[in-house]
């Protein structure tokens, strides 16, 4: 504060003192007058800038407490200044004010933070550097077998070791421009991702990036390239046969008495093939769209067995193998009659057909962990482990040639998967290349019938 208007307030009464007791002819005490009201206007001040202190602090304190979440005391101070006062209420106008707007802030930000950890999509926000500096929950989900620990504060080149993700990142901070690109994660669990990268925009700097996981996307776009190539190919074999012949007899064989009864055997058995193929796939198709509709009752299981044991016995027989049964008569599940009868036809027909002349097979049917279990195991060429994950695909055939030479349409093992599927049950598979091959089949065991009650 200036030292005039300090001075000036303190010397002016003393001043009119002064001159009115010089005024009044009594020069003598005019002194003194001015010095008792000197005193006077000091201790005044005095006591005024003491009591203006202690309101000020006493605000100083109210202040920091709101800051700090204290309540602000609701009793008013008598003595306090009119100005102390308007202070004090502007600053509870301000503090509210800051309040509200604060409390509408978290708001909007717990909502935003429930949306993104709401995504399927993994989302991160990087700085004008680019550096990670906010992301979802989904995006950890998604980064967490190839990325180990934190997310945030690292570069994105650090993260994925891509490139090409990178140079969108800059490019997005830099340039302000959005890019679209697809990301494969190596590692113990392959991933593809689908990234759209993008600035903030709206004077924000930085740049924000949405991950896709369209893994079983591609995976099913794979699956529906292999179906048809391999349908084309199934397809192709029979009919190319039945031309070929067909021609031949056209050209006059028709008239050889020798050849052409074998021409018109090998085009009837390649028409066969194909009408197996057409129905497998038909009957595939039913059961993939839930077309099916199976009634579950209550089957026996060495009944089943039987009947699908004697329809490939003649096979069997044919090439000198012995098929055997041992399955309990009292072994019961829940199931479709048809289907779990095809089931076992299936596996059978699988095991006579790759198992060498002289081989065995045999049928083993046990109640185990409150299930039926119904193991086909044979002595036949066996499979290698890397193809054992895959048996159960369409078409898929561990040797190809000597699939097709053998018959069958590739989908046996597939239609078994999906009619346990459909009967709330399992197929499971073990082998060894040259020791044989097991087939194990799990479902549900049926109730037992209720004792009467007299």
């Amino acid at each position: 504060m200036p030292v005039r208007a300090i001075l000036l307030p303190l010397l002016l009464p003393a001043l009119v003192v002064a001159v009115l007791v010089a005024v009044l002819d009594t020069p003598g005490g005019a002194l003194a007058a001015a010095l008792v009201t000197l005193a006077g206007s000091l201790m005044a001040l005095g006591v005024s800038r003491g009591n203006l202190q202690r309101q000020l602090d006493t605000l100083a304190l109210h202040t920091r407490g709101r800051a700090e979440g204290a309540l602000a005391p609701t009793a008013p101070d008598p003595d306090q200044l009119e100005e102390v006062a308007n202070l004090e209420g502007a600053i509870d106008t301000l503090h509210a004010r800051l309040s509200a707007q604060n409390t509408q802030l978290t708001q909007e930000a717990r909502t935003l933070t429930a949306v993104l950890d709401g995504m399927a999509e993994g989302v991160w926000v990087t700085d004008a550097e680019g550096t990670v500096v906010r992301h979802n929950d989904a995006l950890r989900d998604i980064l967490q077998p190839t990325v180990s620990g934190g997310l945030i504060g690292q570069r994105p080149l650090a993260l994925l070791r891509n490139d090409e993700l990178h140079d969108a990142v800059m490019r997005a901070c830099g340039e302000g421009a959005s890019t679209r690109l697809e990301l494969a994660l190596e590692g113990l669990f392959p991933r593809t991702l689908s990234v759209r990268v993008t600035p903030l925009g709206r004077d924000l700097p930085g740049s924000a990036a949405v991950f896709h996981d369209i893994t079983e996307l591609r995976h099913l776009e794979n699956v529906r390239k292999d179906f048809v190539a391999n349908v084309s190919h199934e397809l192709r074999t029979p009919i190319t046969a039945i031309r070929g012949y067909a021609e031949t007899l056209q050209g006059g064989a028709l008239n050889d008495p020798v050849m052409a009864p074998k021409m018109v055997e090998i085009i009837h058995r390649q028409s066969e093939r194909l009408s197996e193929l057409v129905e497998d796939l038909l009957e595939l198709s039913r059961l993939e769209s839930r077309e099916v509709r199976l009634t579950l009752t209550e089957v026996t299981l060495a009944e089943a067995a039987a009947r699908a044991a004697d329809t490939v016995r003649p096979k069997a027989e044919g090439k000198s193998q012995r098929v055997s049964l041992h399955v309990p008569a009292e072994l019961r599940a829940l199931g479709d009659p048809r289907a779990v009868e095809q089931v076992l036809l299936n596996l059978l027909d699988n095991a006579v057909k790759y198992t060498p002349a002289g081989g065995r097979v045999d049928v083993y049917g046990a109640c185990e962990e409150d299930r039926c279990v119904v193991r086909v195991k044979d002595t036949g060429l066996g499979i290698e482990p890397r193809h054992l994950s895959r048996i159960f695909e369409r078409f898929y055939r561990v040797d190809k040639g000597r699939s097709r030479d053998m018959g069958g349409t590739g989908l046996g093992l597939s239609i078994v998967k999906h009619l346990l599927q459909a009967m709330e049950g399992e197929v499971k598979v073990e082998s060894q290349p040259n020791e044989g091959s097991t087939f194990t089949i799990f479902l549900p065991r049926a109730a037992p019938p209720k004792a009467a009650t007299g």
